[in-house]
């Protein structure tokens, strides 16, 4: 009797524990599924790095889910990993590292998506020979991606048979057209490998890096720099980064070029390179570009737009103080820059956002921007554009509605037109096509090839 009794209790126990598990997981799937929707209503799909599932070799553990940075990129449906949120991955691979099973690798374009971006090999060579494109304008948003890229790049140089004529022109044996991670490192690499190189920055050292506001997180995992050996600090902010490329770049003799803007790039039958700006001419044997993709900032063609007030980045937010400030757009970039604004003394800020909601930020900003909504430092208009821009006010229309509000400064945060016409211009090929099946093969045939050797 007593045995009767304690299988029955040990039984009810099971089933209460077994419902419950059963519940959690049809919440988690029902998350899931709300998670894949918003993503096709709100994103095309991640068009740079992100992971690729192997379902066939995913066990269900979800340990991938929960060890990105940027939150909800993966999630479980159907007992397997998958992507939901594919536009927040920016290619931290920290979920391929925690994969158990190595069912995830990090490749390029979007899931079963073609994309139109620069063909490149895997040394990064462009159709063009020895033209080579690095970091971010490759599709790699990570800068620990974009440092190794361009010491990889120059290590693939270093290791070719280059032209050697000479025609009494003075020819370096790379140019490296972009001083911000990928170049930085792309220069120093030339150093360590003896090469003669120049640098041509069209504006600043330390590129798109240099714009983020102040004590912005840029790197979460440490990286290997060249010149210097293996950085271990697992967060550095903007100023943090920029003061060790100083200190490293002084001690190297950094060989740089600022406002030296490159308008064309022509490779000679010899193989050399001409490289023309709008006050020089320089020869390489070997041309890396390392441009960054935002390019040019995207304008809105808003009647106003010329005013002086209007601006497309923001340095340093506490210089602005007791200003009523309008900050338009819905992605990273302003919902920083409309928190940092908002943090400085007697500022009243606004963000103005064409969507329904926020979908393209990443977790711990969405948190942020929340908190910041509630305490009313920042006032939040969705479904809503700018008409026009005045001296002293903005005219918005808010859920069809027109309403003029004073203001002293705007930000619009548009991304960017990338630099893709002149690539095209200078003869780089671009392509459709489904990479990632292919990517993700290259990925194991190369895992396999190390585990041999």
């Amino acid at each position: 009797m007593d045995t009767l009794i304690t299988v029955v209790v040990a039984g009810i126990i099971s089933l209460v524990f077994l419902r419950s598990y059963l519940k959690n997981l049809k919440e988690r799937d029902k998350r899931a599924k709300e998670a894949i929707e918003k993503g096709k209503l709100f994103s095309e799909g991640p068009k740079s790095q992100h992971p690729h599932i192997d379902t066939t070799q995913c066990i269900g553990c979800a340990t991938c889910t929960t060890v990105c940075p940027e939150g909800d990129v993966l999630a479980m449906v159907g007992a397997k990993a998958a992507i939901v949120n594919g536009y927040k991955c920016i290619g931290h691979g920290i979920c391929a590292e925690a994969c158990p099973v190595g069912a995830i690798t990090m490749v390029m374009a979007s899931p079963s998506m073609g994309a139109n971006m620069p063909y490149l090999t895997p040394e990064f060579e462009t159709s063009i020979p020895n033209l080579f494109i690095v970091g971010e304008l490759g599709g790699l948003a990570l800068i620990k991606n974009a440092v190794n890229q361009g010491r990889s790049c120059v290590d693939t140089i270093t290791s070719r048979q280059l032209p050697q004529v000479s025609n009494g022109k003075d020819i370096v044996d790379v140019l490296v057209v972009g001083a911000g991670p990928a170049g930085i490192s792309a220069s120093l690499r030339a150093i360590e490998k003896k090469l003669s190189y120049v640098t041509l920055e069209q504006e600043e050292v330390g590129g798109t890096v240099a714009k983020y506001p102040r004590q912005k997180l840029v790197m979460t995992s440490p990286v290997e720099f060249p010149m210097y050996g293996k950085f271990k600090k697992t967060e550095l902010s903007k100023e943090n980064l920029l003061a060790f490329w100083d200190m490293v770049l002084n001690r190297a003799d950094f060989n740089v070029r600022t406002g030296e803007k490159v308008d064309n790039i022509a490779r000679a039958i010899d193989g050399i390179f001409t490289v023309t700006t709008a006050t020089n001419q320089y020869y390489a044997r070997a041309v890396i570009l390392a441009l960054g993709r935002t390019g040019t900032p995207r304008r809105l063609g808003v009647k106003g737009e010329e005013l002086p007030k209007v601006m497309y980045r923001l340095i340093e937010a506490d210089h602005y103080v007791n200003k009523k400030v309008l900050v338009i757009g819905g992605g990273d970039s302003a919902v920083e820059a409309a928190m940092g604004l908002a943090s400085q003394v007697g500022n009243t800020v606004t963000l103005s956002y064409r969507g329904e909601q926020f979908s393209r930020i990443k977790e711990r900003n969405s948190k942020r921007i929340e908190d910041f909504m509630r305490s009313g430092k920042v006032k939040v208009l969705f479904n809503s554009n700018p008409v026009e821009f005045k001296a002293e006010s903005v005219v918005l229309e808010v859920s069809g509605k027109t309403q003029e509000i004073s203001n002293d400064f705007v930000w619009i945060f548009a991304g960017g037109v990338p630099p893709y016409d002149f690539l095209k211009k200078i003869g780089v090929g671009f392509g459709m096509k489904d990479l990632t099946a292919e990517a993700g093969s290259e990925a194991k045939a190369m895992s396999a090839a190390g585990a041999k050797a």
